[in-house]
């Protein structure tokens, strides 16, 4: 019940400070009906979250059935099948935009996640004799071709939304929800599992024993791990039906005027862009390159702490460290909060909404803990659990800023989701290469794990800094008219927002 509160709190926090920001001194209408749009998104993509980590809470359910190679290639299978989804749904999103997209996202991964859903019943029950990994990798690559739409419908919408100076804040906003979905995954899925394994006769009260009914077997004599796939498959379904209801993929479709964010495509609106026009202006654009490898570090190191610190704990038992196992997800919930706030409030309130800064010394810090993490590794678990959460609050926030913010900035409302699709598809080739890499290197000894992820991290800060000064035409010059005329009447022209 704790937890609920804290999640809850973390939520009106957030919705406060929505409310509070208004550096564009927009009406209250408009941000009244802003908010209508961004939170029934947002908390869709919270539960595309649960409906994709769910995986990982299941792989250690099922134990022996799911070893750590078998986990590795279902993982990488997904991510992968992820990363190249976006050449297709970037521009896809681009022409019918991000309401339709997240549809799309929450439909198709409720439906993926019912048939592992029947396949880990199958599993469990002894019911499926041929080859489980083979199986699993084929509907968790069809989850995450789904899961693939939720982001960048999401920062799709956001583009005609939000202004460019707006945008960090809201990139903050994004990685809390992301955050929120960790949570989701790892602890209300770990408490589904609890709920329904075979002995668990008074877990939950009558949530437990009603989910106990609903899913055990007909033996009643296995745990029913199937359940942590159909619950999410169910929430994602009503947020579908939500998001039909309220979002607007424009201001002008809520009859509000038209609204320049001084974005890439300001000046732009009108010009027709098909489906080349839109991979070129990724794949010939040297900084959306930069942007899309400084996600592939990201990925490493974000998914290297969340999808193997429980698998470590379990295996090498971390006295005194329990505190982190049994609150992994609100640990990764809360700090990764922190992260996205400080990265988002960072960039709009000390380097005019420049995202290089922020980032670079975000990845400094994850090069420091890692390296933390290898000295202490059989040493000290209390050690080793802090720099685990706090590497993935520096990466939530890198994450923030880049996928959730810079590629939007850069690649213009005309753009926003291929741009921001292909440089988040980065992040999973990195979380692929660390899934595929990483059962592999702890089979000789588990330090590697740390020492793999260290000189992502720096090449990571060094990428960084190749686009510290960068910032789009059209914000550069609001940011200079915006000087001049703070200069007339005496005042800093970044102190006049009212945060």
């Amino acid at each position: 019940m704790l937890q609920i509160s804290l999640i809850a709190l973390c939520l009106v926090i957030i919705v406060g400070i929505y409310f509070y920001n208004n550096p564009m001194r927009h009406g209250r209408a408009f941000m009244i009906r802003r908010f209508l749009n961004w939170f029934p998104l947002g908390m869709t993509y919270a539960f595309l979250y649960m409906a994709r980590y769910n995986l990982n809470v299941s792989k250690n359910a099922l134990g022996s059935l799911m070893t750590n190679g078998d986990f590795g290639w279902i993982f990488g299978a997904g991510t992968v099948t992820y990363a190249a989804s976006f050449l297709i749904n970037g521009p896809l999103v681009d022409k019918i935009g991000g309401k339709k997209g997240i549809i799309i996202a929450a439909v198709g991964s409720s439906i993926a996640n019912i048939a592992q859903g029947v396949l880990t019943y199958l599993v469990v029950t002894g019911q499926w004799k041929t080859n489980m990994v083979l199986a699993f990798s084929l509907l968790y690559s069809i989850n995450m071709y789904f899961q693939s739409y939720g982001a960048i419908s999401i920062i799709k919408v956001k583009a005609y939304w939000f202004h460019v100076r707006e945008r960090g804040v809201f990139g903050a906003v994004f990685g809390t929800l992301i955050s929120i979905g960790v949570y989701f995954a790892f602890d209300w899925g770990q408490a589904i599992v609890n709920m329904t394994k075979a002995d668990a006769t008074t877990q939950g009260g009558w949530f437990g024993e009603t989910l106990r009914k609903l899913f055990a077997s007909h033996s009643h004599s296995v745990d029913a791990t199937w359940a942590v796939f159909f619950l999410p498959a169910a929430i994602l379904i009503v947020w579908a039906l939500l998001d039909w209801w309220l979002i607007k993929d424009t201001p002008e479709e809520a009859n509000f005027p038209s609204f320049d964010t001084h974005d890439a495509s300001s000046g732009q609106m009108d010009v027709e862009l098909s489906a080349m026009d839109l991979l070129k202006k990724v794949f010939t654009s040297r900084l959306m390159l930069l942007i899309a490898a400084v996600e592939f570090t990201t990925g490493v190191l974000r998914n290297g702490i969340m999808q193997w610190y429980l698998v470590f704990a379990k295996e090498m038992k971390q006295p005194g460290a329990q505190f982190f196992v049994e609150n992994w997800g609100l640990l990764l919930c809360i700090f990764g909060v922190i992260g996205g706030f400080t990265g988002g409030l960072v960039s709009d309130r000390c380097f005019q909404s420049r995202r290089g800064p922020p980032a670079a010394l975000l990845f400094g810090c994850m090069f420091i803990t890692t390296i933390l993490m290898a000295v202490y590794m059989f040493s000290s678990p209390l050690i080793v659990g802090s720099a685990a959460i706090f590497i993935s609050m520096a990466a939530i926030g890198v994450h923030s800023l880049m996928s959730g913010t810079a590629a939007a900035d850069f690649g213009g409302r005309k753009a926003t989701a291929t741009c921001s699709g292909i440089v988040d598809g980065f992040v999973y080739l990195g979380t692929g290469l660390q899934s595929l890499s990483v059962p592999k290197l702890i089979g000789f000894d588990w330090r590697w794990w740390p020492i793999f992820m260290m000189p992502f991290a720096l090449i990571g800060g060094f990428l960084a800094l190749k686009i510290w000064n960068e910032l789009p035409a059209a914000t550069k010059k609001y940011n200079t008219e915006l000087e001049q005329k703070s200069a007339g009447s005496g005042t800093s022209p970044f102190e006049v927002e009212p945060f």
